[in-house]
């Protein structure tokens, strides 16, 4: 069986909030890297402004078990280093089609 997820991240709106995700996002881009090789990564991307400036994410991601959302969530650069001020987790089944 296979787990599917949907993670949306809500960024800080404290002042250098951008700045702060900017320094942390080749950490997170490495991660995200390496689930895509192990093929937890379906694909993802950030939440755009009226400017175009990023304010958020999401992604959708698999794991052969229920504890792989645990491990990633623990391990996830923007949760550990508080980019997303929230974020939330809802199961997801990606369309076969």
């Amino acid at each position: 069986m296979e787990f599917q997820y949907l993670i949306t991240g809500f960024d800080s709106k404290t002042e250098g909030a951008l700045e702060h995700r900017m320094d942390v996002r080749p950490r997170h881009l490495a991660y995200v890297k390496q689930l895509k090789e192990k093929g937890n990564f379906l694909f993802g991307g950030a939440h755009l402004d009226e400017q175009d400036k990023m304010i958020g994410s999401t992604a959708v991601l698999k794991f052969e078990t229920e504890n792989g959302i645990d491990e990633y969530l623990a391990n996830e650069p923007y949760i550990l280093e508080k980019v997303w001020e929230k974020y939330k987790v809802t199961k997801f089944k990606l369309a076969n089609v």
